[in-house]
């Protein structure tokens, strides 16, 4: 059903937005480890630095705020604990050429615990904890965690070039601003942050990163949780898992011309 009292779904967008950019901005002045961990080259060698995607993480958490206590932690997990992870592979796996699930779990076989491995175990488990927060159900859980951690990683993969990731957040997340309840509120939270870092990263001054791709993605996946029953979910799912396996072959596609 559409909510025609937009009131919490505006403050969502706009708080979210704000601390955004608070947090970007404090970020930059403190630069943690120093300004030189927080510089990285796009894919046209130009400078950009990070601060956007752990800024968009607790903004996209700050947005669920006055929700129920149940659903905010469900949020707060799955964004905060995605974006932890991505920010993690961000510093650690800083030249590691290895993409998809195959290689890094190729390298987990082999004994070596890459990165890229951390993240993907880290936002599944976060996500799947998530999802038993917001669902009743075990099969529900179970598909809510899927929604979730899936959301993550096609933002993710999306992220190819600047403003991909935001964009697509705002794109997919748009339509749920008019759900009512939680659904809207936890949508305006995603759109909010990704609003927030989009000029930046379209002007190529800054660059979500994983950390910004997986806590946005897990914010819009927690939006669509909320407002899914079982079939919804199960599409979505369905839909997320078949976009995974395309990203894993062209990843191996182009490993194999590289």
């Amino acid at each position: 059903m559409i909510d025609r009292k937009p009131a919490r779904r505006l403050t969502a967008l706009l708080a979210s937005a704000a601390v955004t950019r608070a947090a970007t901005t404090l970020l930059r002045s403190r630069a943690p480890g120093g300004p030189d961990r927080w510089q990285r080259k796009n894919y046209a060698g130009r400078a950009v630095e990070l601060y956007a995607g752990p800024a968009a993480a607790i903004g996209a958490a700050s947005g669920a705020v006055a929700l129920p206590a149940r659903t905010r932690a469900a949020a707060a997990l799955a964004v905060l604990a995605a974006g932890a992870c991505g920010a993690y592979d961000d510093m650690a796996g800083e030249g590691d050429p290895r993409r998809g699930f195959r290689a890094h779990l190729g390298a987990l076989r082999d004994g070596e615990v890459t990165s890229g491995a951390v993240k993907l175990f880290g936002v599944s488990a976060a996500g799947l904890a998530a999802g038993a927060l917001l669902k009743e159900r075990p099969v529900d859980k179970l598909l809510a965690g899927v929604v979730i951690a899936g959301t993550a990683h096609f933002v993710n993969l999306v992220d190819v070039r600047p403003g991909r990731a935001a964009g697509a957040v705002v794109a997919l997340g748009a339509p749920g601003l008019l759900r009512r309840g939680a659904a809207g509120v936890l949508a305006a939270a995603s759109v909010g942050a990704a609003v927030a870092v989009l000029p930046d990263d379209i002007g190529e001054r800054a660059m979500v990163g994983d950390a910004g791709a997986h806590a946005l993605g897990a914010a819009l996946g927690t939006a669509i949780v909320a407002g899914n029953a079982r079939l919804g979910l199960t599409a979505h799912a369905a839909a997320l898992v078949a976009a995974a396996v395309c990203g894993e072959r062209v990843s191996a596609v182009a490993g194999s011309r590289g």
